[in-house]
Order: C-alpha cells, then sequence, then structure tokens
C-alpha cells in the first residue's frame, strides 16, 4: 500500500483560462473533491456524521505551481497525511501529471488544513476528529507529526 490516497482525474476545457492553462482555482477544487472521495470511499461514518453535527471546516489552502497543464492531461491528486491534532487535521496534496508515454510530472504541490466543529451552525464549537477518520488516515501518515 502507498503513503498516499489517489484521485484521478482528466482535465475538461471547462477547467481551463483563454490561453488553454488550467485556472488556479481548480486546483483547490481538486483537494476538495480528493478529501470528499477519501471520505466516500475509506471512512463513510463520517459522513454519516455529517448528516449529524459534525462539519469540517476548511481553515487554509495553499498551492505552488511547477508546470503547466492542459484540457485533457490526466492527473494523479496524492493526498498524505502531515498533521493530526485532536480537534485538526491538516493534509498535503501532489498535482502529478501522469504522462502518456510512461513516466509522471510533478506540477504542482498544496496543503489544506481542516478543523472539526460540531453544533448547530449558530453556535458550533471545536470537536475531536472522529476516531472513524483517524483509523481511516493511519495508513497514510509514514512520518506523522501528532500534535496536542
Amino acid at each position: 500500500m502507498s503513503d498516499y490516497y489517489e484521485y484521478r482525474h482528466t482535465v475538461g476545457f471547462e477547467e481551463t483560462n483563454l490561453v488553454g492553462n488550467v485556472y488556479y482555482v481548480n486546483y483547490l477544487r481538486w483537494q476538495g473533491r480528493c478529501r470528499e472521495m477519501f471520505l466516500k470511499q475509506r471512512a463513510p461514518e463520517v459522513l454519516a456524521d455529517m448528516q449529524d453535527d459534525l462539519k469540517l471546516f476548511t481553515l487554509k489552502v495553499d498551492c505552488e505551481f511547477f508546470a503547466e497543464i492542459t484540457a485533457f492531461d490526466e492527473l494523479s491528486v496524492r493526498m498524505r497525511l502531515v498533521d493530526l491534532a485532536q480537534t485538526q487535521v491538516e493534509f498535503s496534496f501532489d498535482y502529478v501529471r501522469l504522462n502518456p508515454e510512461g513516466g509522471e510530472t510533478l506540477v504542482a504541490r498544496g496543503r489544506q488544513r481542516v478543523a472539526c466543529m460540531r453544533g448547530p451552525n449558530t453556535r458550533t464549537s471545536p470537536a475531536r476528529v472522529p476516531e472513524a477518520l483517524v483509523r481511516a488516515l493511519e495508513p497514510y501518515a509514514p512520518n506523522l507529526r501528532r500534535s496536542a
């Protein structure tokens, strides 16, 4: 098993700008999509908990770009666990272009910090990271830095 969760994506025309490059906001959308697919496939109990009162708030995102990608490029978005605190989780994302002739190219790298909250929308308060999510993340954290 690898140390990352992988979401594969084919870039579409609607994700590019007038000159044919991928518009930057799509990298952030792909981070969210990767996280959603991880929850669906590896931690469905967390999705059920979100139907109740669990909320996952994105506190911070960033992305650094190394190479351009265009429509119909095949991407692998690779999510790793960076930090697991009592109420927050931090992920890193590698955006890798899968070259048709074989091989791959790192085109961008990003991070995302998420806080767990509970309660009604008007009165949320910090909550522990659900145990189901902690268990699902364990295989993707070979060098986990766990903070208090």
